[in-house]
């Protein structure tokens, strides 16, 4: 990206008047790049100019709903102070209240990227606009939200409802309250576990834990938006267990609370079976049973609601507006006015109080219902899909309820228990994150290692299976999942229509986000992408294919059913053509586990397109890496798994799993708290490479000589790259910058740069991040060094580090990686020994060699790399439909994609375009 594009970007917006900097001035219509063997030339300016300031919201349009939000926005470097304020404006140009927040800074200091909260309060436009200003508005009193801390509790008041949160004991919430009266009161987190999978060996016998509090800690305390962080355990009988993480959002004018709920597993998986994890709390019931109300949203805009004491149906008519009013959710009319005969005998009609909506698979939900414990549960309804939402309250109020991703993480459930109690008493909800009603989770490993006991047995497993297994390592002990609840305090039933649009609210979240053009002009996440480009037919080819294959893959969760608990926003490795299904249970064919980098793939493809549905996938998928794949505790923490037919499965437990690289696309956008959580964990994966060497069983591998580690270039530093960078941008702390130096001077200095492999490393210390030779004069290269990440790293690494002979080392590997061995001979005495694997993955760093040198003959070599595969028109774009015997379900199939080659593809043909377009040949 050059500085042109960036020094225009605010003009280009039409607001350098906001600004007080002189240095904004002209316009720039045009991307620019500089050309291989010529000045700067153009790309092809987009058909209409773009205001690059203005917000556009995700899914097309502005919510139905305003329940606050949150986003992220790039700066371009040099141009915001630390110190700016912001303005956020409607179309009109009225200010509007705004909360504004760091997220990065540049290596001088400037803004790299900047959070925003917006409140509940007001309806939001279709148009907005965050500004640089001298002057930013402060919110008057009545969209403020206030925090209160004492040394028992935190309070909130949104200005509509007024949370109490604990600093101790069981309860995250002890009371929400609206107008004066409780609302929901008694918010903790339960689990079930079981001591057997089942009863096949004997009794079950389960247990109960409650949330125990260990910290309270106020994130932020407005004006705008408000955040408390909830730290403890699940504790019963003694133990303690499942550390938990639970965030509380509110937003100034919100009538709800936007939950985060993360725990780990810590148990024994062989006698730890968890069954339920859930939130509870109790809904305070004031009006007659037939002014309360039960409401679960089902599919495609439809509700099921009823009361707890039905008066529609009955033998007797109550009368037409008694029952008009009880379906719509509003108090009936006086008792005096129902028929006589219901108004005499209406304690013959059953109250009911417990309903269960379970989603114990991603196509079928059941809703049941019965009077009381102690008598039979009666079938009441019957779906595919539900969102996950639900409501318990009357004509005084009550508690909306939703969960994200319900049926897409099955097995769910929701749970309303002691409806039909006496006013003054409470009913009971259950958000199930994981339903009690489903089997237990077994998480032990699935096989008992067949033989397998030295090294030597392992690797013969790894030739037949791909899968890297060593007893004990296959372990969950240490993995997480995260959930995000949704809780309105209502002041009455919410009508039907609106209860769709929160159920729609909860399932996919409002989410402001910034023009393509934008992210790209500055430059925020290196120069290695651009804009779709469809100017000649083999561009348009390329672009065709880079739409099928996401296309594909999103289809591909769809009919393959990539969903459950665990499972949800990963996908598979490789197929198997002979059984028409991906291997799913072929070892480290099964899930990817984040293998050649397909969350790269995603982000960089949401960044040109702006698509939703991109970034709803990559959103899912990087939940899920960051959590699941991930371990957050224990003797791995820090460290991701390789692909396996389960997620914890594979014994290669790698920095290049748990990069900050597949991270920090997500948080910067969103600003999201969690998986700055998780960047921050991954920063000292690097003190874990000598205790978990990820080459622990390849003989001959290099010694660490007499330092604490060894370490490759490519996976293992690439990811320390990727993590310390991120942490250096999010806080602009000079020691992270010198252990990245330190790295940088240590691989230039080696005989061979990055060819020479390894080297002896230090994590930690003085000379943290110090590389020493103990190589000699080896070569040594690898075909997976370069696509878990490094190439983008060490994109941007040489744009904010400038260091000379770094960057030599790092266009000397670009070049030479995919080159003919009479050039590596030439270069290097000898060829390096990486081969020709991944060749069109790797055509991308001989472009950014071709750009960086402009070297038009070099650039053309790697337009043939890319090409070499399928030079006539990158394969035919379609599927195959197989039914019949042959499969279980009609399914459609391309044998020609691979996760590996799709999202190595994806990525090169992304870069490729935009460092080296113009010498694609027709």
């Amino acid at each position: 990206m050059t500085e042109l594009t960036r020094r225009h970007f605010f003009k280009t917006s039409g607001v350098a008047a906001a600004l007080p900097l002189s240095s904004l001035a002209g316009a720039a219509q045009a991307q620019t790049q500089a050309t291989p063997g010529s000045a700067a030339a153009p790309r092809p300016a987009p058909p209409v100019a773009v205001d690059q300031l203005a917000l556009r919201w995700l899914e097309g349009s502005a919510p139905a709903l305003s329940l606050g939000q949150t986003l992220g926005l790039p700066w371009p470097k040099g141009q915001v102070r630390k110190e700016q304020g912001f303005a956020l404006n409607d179309a009109q140009g009225k200010a509007l209240p705004l909360q504004t927040w760091p997220l990065a800074y540049w290596p001088d200091g400037s803004l790299k990227w900047t959070a925003h909260a917006l409140p509940a309060a007001l309806p939001l436009p279709e148009t907005l606009r965050i500004v640089p200003t001298s002057a930013p508005v402060t919110p008057t009193a009545a969209l403020q939200v206030q925090v209160q801390e004492t040394a028992d509790s935190v309070s909130i008041d949104t200005g509509v409802i007024r949370a109490v949160l604990p600093r101790s004991g069981e309860q995250l919430i002890s009371s929400i309250q609206r107008g004066g009266l409780n609302i929901l009161q008694a918010c903790s987190l339960v689990a079930q576990a079981d001591d057997r999978p089942d009863a096949s060996q004997g009794a079950v016998t389960q247990t109960e834990f409650k949330s125990s509090i260990n910290t309270v800690t106020v994130e932020q305390r407005g004006p705008v938006r408000a955040v408390v962080k909830i730290e403890g355990m699940h504790t019963a009988r003694g133990r303690s267990w499942l550390p938990f993480t639970v965030r509380l959002y509110f937003y100034a004018g919100a009538e709800s609370v936007r939950i985060m709920h993360t725990f780990v597993f810590d148990g024994d998986e062989h006698k730890d079976f968890l069954r339920g994890i859930g939130l509870r709390f109790q809904v305070p019931l004031r009006d007659q049973p037939h002014d309360r109300h039960v409401r679960f949203a089902g599919e495609n805009g439809g509700l099921w609601g009823e009361a707890v004491r039905n008066l529609t149906g009955l033998r007797r008519d109550p009368g037409a507006a008694v029952r008009a009013a009880q379906v719509a959710g509003i108090a009936c009319p006086s008792v005096d006015s129902f028929g006589t005969q219901v108004r005499q005998l209406m304690h013959r009609i059953p109250c009911w109080g417990d309903f269960t909506l379970s989603q114990l698979s991603a196509d079928a939900f059941q809703i049941r219902k019965r009077t009381k414990a102690g008598h039979g549960w009666i079938p009441a309804a019957w779906g595919h899909r539900a969102p996950g939402s639900g409501y318990v309250g009357g004509a005084s109020g009550g508690v909306v309820f939703g969960l994200r991703d319900f049926w897409q993480r099955h097995p769910t459930q929701l749970d309303i228990r002691n409806a039909h109690g006496d006013a003054g008493t409470a009913a009971e909800v259950t958000t199930w994150m994981h339903a009690p009603d489903a089997p237990a989770m077994d998480m032990r490993f699935y096989h008992d290692g067949l033989g397998m006991e030295t090294h030597a047995q392992e690797l013969e497993g790894l030739e037949m299976t791909y899968e890297d297994y060593e007893k004990g390592y296959g372990t969950p002990h240490g993995v997480a999942r995260s959930s995000e609840i949704t809780l309105w305090a209502v002041s009455k039933t919410p009508s039907r229509e609106r209860l769709v649009q929160m159920a729609a609210a909860v399932q996919t979240p409002a989410q402001l986000v910034a023009q393509p053009e934008r992210y790209l002009a500055c430059g925020v996440f290196g120069s290695l992408w651009s804009l779709p480009d469809r100017s000649s037919p083999q561009k348009a080819a390329i672009e065709d294919k880079l739409d099928f294959l996401f296309d594909f893959y999103k289809q591909e969760a769809e009919q393959r059913h990539w969903y459950g608990f665990w499972d949800y926003g990963d996908i598979r490795h490789t197929y198997d053509a002979d059984r028409h299904e991906w291997r799913y249970d072929v070892g480290g064919y099964a899930w990817d586990n984040s293998e050649l980098s397909p969350d790269l793939w995603l982000w960089y493809a949401f960044l040109r397109s702006g698509r939703a549905d991109i970034f709803r996938f990559a959103e899912a998928m990087v939940r899920h890496t960051s959590e699941v794949d991930i371990y957050h505790l224990g003797h791995f923490k820090g460290l991701g798994t390789r692909h396996n037919v389960q997620h914890w499965g594979c014994s290669a437990k790698q920095a290049r799993i748990s990069t900050a690289a597949y991270r920090r696309f997500y948080y910067y956008l969103s600003a999201d708290e969690r998986i700055g959580d998780v960047m921050h964990e991954v920063l000292s994966a690097d003190t874990k490479m000598d205790e978990v060497d990820p080459v622990r069983k390849i003989a001959g591998r290099v010694d660490k000589g007499p330092w604490p580690a060894r370490i490759g270039f490519g996976t293992d530093w690439g990811s320390v790259v990727a993590n310390v960078l991120t942490e250096w941008e999010r806080t602009g702390d000079k020691r992270w910058r010198n252990k990245l130096l330190r790295g940088m001077q240590g691989i230039a200095a080696m005989p061979h740069g990055f060819f020479t492999g390894s080297g002896g490393y230090e994590p930690t210390g003085p000379n943290e991040g110090a590389f020493h030779n103990v190589s000699g004069d080896k070569l040594s290269a690898s075909h997976l060094s370069a696509v878990f990440g490094a190439v983008e790293m060490m994109a941007e690494l040489v744009e904010l580090i400038d260091e000379p002979a770094f960057k030599q080392a790092w266009l000397q590997y670009c070049e030479l990686y995919n080159a003919p061995k009479e050039q590596q001979i030439k270069v290097l005495g000898a060829p390096h020994g990486g081969g020709n694997v991944l060749s069109v993955g790797h055509s991308r760093l001989s472009a950014y060699a071709a750009h960086s040198k402009q070297d038009k003959a070099l650039a053309q070599r790697a337009w043939r790399e890319f090409l070499a595969d399928d030079p006539r028109g990158h394969k035919t774009l379609k599927t195959t439909r197989i039914s019949g015997p042959a499969v279980l379900n009609p399914v459609n199939e391309a044998l020609w994609i691979s996760t590996n080659d799709a999202a190595q593809w994806s990525l090169a043909a992304i870069q490729n375009l935009a460092l080296i377009g113009q010498y694609l040949p027709d």
